[in-house]
């Protein structure tokens, strides 16, 4: 019986402490941003800006100098001089709500047992109660791409918002894609052959074409749950993102999707992207580019390589975007605008950087139609910075809004935080 109380107690104690900021209300009043620095992020900059949203999408994105507005229409103004204004920034290739404590087993709930398994989606374990979710918001993080891991074919992601009483609330865009690790042909640190490379291959053709063949008919009596996710992989209702990295892995993962006769597909990692530029291109694939801020993969490779990929692919005309998977990729998410920073800090315009957590993202992901920039008609996502959201000295978000709902950006580490500032007060 003792041990009964104190595993209840335990329970009840951990339940409240995982409590966290209580999503916003639905927007009802008209709201008015005026003379920030718009930056929209598809390329363009409106220095002396007026945003206006309501019920919950974007209605004026405009120069204060060109257009006439009826101030009592609105029913609350905000004047932003000197701040700045961004749409959300969206991670994507993420495990946010669906990992807790890396180091702790019993909070990751992003892989099942199996090789193969399309099947598995990663939207009905998303846990909009994860606390790592509103300490990535307050770097501007609104929307993510939740991905599950493990074996293969690791299983179907969804792309939600980062305000919500339940997965169902928060959904963007369901089942979005289906995700394939590549097998290495090499061991890239120490140059064997990878000796399984050829059986994993024939595996995954044998799987592909019978789940070609059997999307070809929808009329059957016994449904095979796999073969029945992968149809969207056939019919252009979902992406398939490969996970490859390096030049003979890309190049077999592009003709193996023209083999099987993959509608879309898109390169994850893509570390030697920029050595097949052209395919890609040819191909009209796009990248989501490995976390920037990494070690080089070869003893060979400028130690600045990673810091100089997006510039690199940029110049050659790659569509691309920036994600963080990795260690401790969840919480580190909040870091995607610092890595946009560096890209600027080796080359690219500051502009067509902030595209790469933005709008390039969202169009990577298919969600470009109501994410992603500050165009009228698509959702008022976007947050306000005090400075530069991509420097990490200057950035500072001081609101942040999902659909028009005004969020509360406090957290557990702010919390604890202002907890023990005022330790040594006394």
């Amino acid at each position: 019986m003792k041990i009964i109380i104190a595993i209840f107690c335990v329970a009840i104690g951990l339940n409240t402490f995982a409590q966290i900021e209580t999503p916003a209300k639905k927007q009802t009043k008209k709201i008015l941003l005026m003379n920030g620095f718009a930056h929209l992020g598809n390329g363009k900059i409106i220095e002396n800006s007026v945003i206006a949203f309501e019920e919950g999408k974007l209605t004026i994105v405009a120069n204060a100098k060109t257009i006439k507005l009826d101030m009592g229409r609105f029913d609350t103004v905000i004047r932003l001089e000197g701040k700045h204004v961004y749409p959300g920034i969206i991670t994507p290739n993420s495990t946010i709500g669906i990992t807790e404590i890396d180091a702790v087993k019993a909070t990751r709930d992003y892989a099942e047992l199996g090789m193969f398994k399309p099947h598995v989606r990663s939207i009905i374990a998303y846990n909009t109660e994860s606390k790592i979710t509103t300490t990535v918001r307050s770097n501007g993080v609104l929307l993510g791409q939740i991905t599950p891991r493990g074996g293969r074919i690791t299983g179907t992601s969804s792309i939600v918002q980062f305000d919500a009483w339940n997965w169902e609330d928060a959904v963007i865009k369901e089942d979005d894609g289906v995700h394939l690790n590549w097998a290495g042909m090499f061991n890239n640190r120490t140059g064997k052959e990878n000796k399984k490379y050829a059986e994993s291959i024939t595996q995954l053709n044998t799987f592909f074409t019978n789940a070609l063949a059997y999307s070809k008919d929808e009329n059957y009596i016994e449904k095979n749950l796999r073969f029945e996710a992968m149809r969207g992989v056939f019919n252009g209702k979902k992406t398939l993102f490969i996970r490859a990295n390096f030049v003979k892995e890309i190049t077999e993962a592009i003709n193996f999707s023209k083999r099987h006769k993959v509608s879309k597909m898109v390169i994850v990692g893509g570390y030697d992207s920029w050595m097949v530029a052209d395919m890609l291109k040819e191909n009209n694939i796009a990248v989501i580019l490995k976390r920037v801020h990494s070690l080089p993969e070869r003893q060979e490779d400028d130690v600045y390589l990673p810091y100089k990929l997006p510039k690199m692919l940029h110049d050659a005309g790659v569509l691309f975007c920036l994600e963080n998977s990795g260690d401790m990729e969840a919480m580190g998410a909040r870091n995607l605008p610092f890595y946009a920073g560096t890209a600027t800090a080796y080359g690219i315009e500051k502009e067509a950087a902030l595209s790469l957590i933005t709008f390039n993202t969202a169009k990577i992901l298919g969600i470009d139609k109501t994410c992603g920039s500050l165009e009228v008609g698509k959702d008022a996502t976007l947050f306000i910075s005090a400075g530069d959201a991509l420097d990490m000295r200057t950035n500072k978000v001081t609101s942040a809004f999902i659909q028009g709902r005004l969020l509360d950006l406090d957290n557990h580490q702010e919390k604890l935080y202002r907890k023990y500032s005022k330790k040594y007060e006394e």
